[in-house]
């Protein structure tokens, strides 16, 4: 019987966007089954996270009453408490109760509203969370938005579906958030593109080799609006409570999980370069840093 392992590619529509994975393994793989277990595993994140569907349980805990218990789904749970122990390793550059923000901005479902809100509250002050009862509930007015972390659990979930099948060569990604398990058959680490931040087009700034690791990147090219004849990116600030104004245009963060690569790149992106590479280097985190300076992209590369 033949062990040699063949290459498959297996991809699907979430999140308004689609995922991606390529892996390897024995002949005979039911790629029909597979991508099925794909599929309801970032259409499960979806449902429960998405600010875009006012029955999932995001929405359902943003219009509950302050000091109601509210039960949450496991993912979700789990994402909550991500999204905390970074925001408060961060000093609260991460902050998940930018809600109003983001739709005052014109970034969420709705359309802008006419007035932009006071600053967020804090998560980390405003929810408890019982991680053994799997409950939930806000101490004051909160909107949450899990969008700078959300992507990268499903990354995550998309490799856990894989290892219950034994599969431990792949590469799976939605967007611009990847994880890697394992080599190619060849031997050679699992290739990915860096992109220059441009709005507009794509092209590549470079390529990184990856193996048993993650990667997502936060940047303002890929979204952004016009508001009374100004740009802005879709990254909210916590501290001003405005977008984020900055000279750093991308920043990609590698962990051994998407959904932490994910929260450390906004949090650093809100940073900005000399804060954001000071707390990198004391996290222990590996990122590149790429900013404008003047037509020119300069990389900024910590912990490799």
């Amino acid at each position: 019987m033949s062990t040699e392992l063949l290459r498959y590619s297996l991809s699907g529509s979430t999140m308004g966007t689609r995922f991606s994975a390529v892996l390897q393994a024995s002949a005979g793989l039911d790629t029909g089954a597979l991508g099925v277990e794909l599929q309801a595993a970032v259409d499960r994140v979806d449902r429960q996270m998405s600010t875009w569907k006012p029955e999932s349980d995001l929405m359902r805990l943003n219009a509950a009453p302050c000091g109601q218990w509210l039960a949450v789904p496991d993912e979700l749970l789990r994402v909550l408490l991500g999204a905390l122990q970074v925001s408060v390793a961060s000093g609260g550059a991460f902050e998940i109760g930018v809600g109003e923000l983001v739709t005052a901005y014109g970034f969420g479902p709705q359309a802008a509203v006419g007035s932009i809100p006071a600053r967020p509250g804090r998560a980390s002050e405003l929810l408890e969370i019982d991680p053994k009862g799997k409950l939930v509930r806000k101490h004051g007015p909160l909107t949450l938005d899990l969008n700078g972390i959300a992507k990268g659990f499903a990354v995550d979930q998309m490799a856990r579906c894989l290892e219950a099948q034994g599969i431990t060569s792949y590469l799976v990604g939605i967007d611009g958030e990847m994880r890697a398990r394992g080599l190619k058959a060849d031997g050679a680490a699992w290739k990915v593109a860096l992109e220059r931040p441009l709005r507009g087009r794509r092209e590549v700034l470079g390529a990184l080799e990856l193996s048993d690791i993650a990667i997502a990147t936060s940047g303002d090219y890929r979204h952004w609006r016009e508001r009374d004849g100004q740009s802005y990116s879709h990254t909210m600030d916590p501290s001003s409570g405005a977008p984020l104004q900055s000279n750093l245009a991308s920043v990609s963060v590698l962990c051994a999980s998407c959904m932490h690569a994910d929260a450390w790149a906004t949090a650093l992106m809100v940073l900005g370069p000399e804060r954001g590479r000071a707390l990198a280097e004391r996290e222990g985190l590996a990122a590149i840093f790429v900013l404008r300076e003047g037509d020119e992209l300069r990389e900024v590369m910590v912990g490799f």
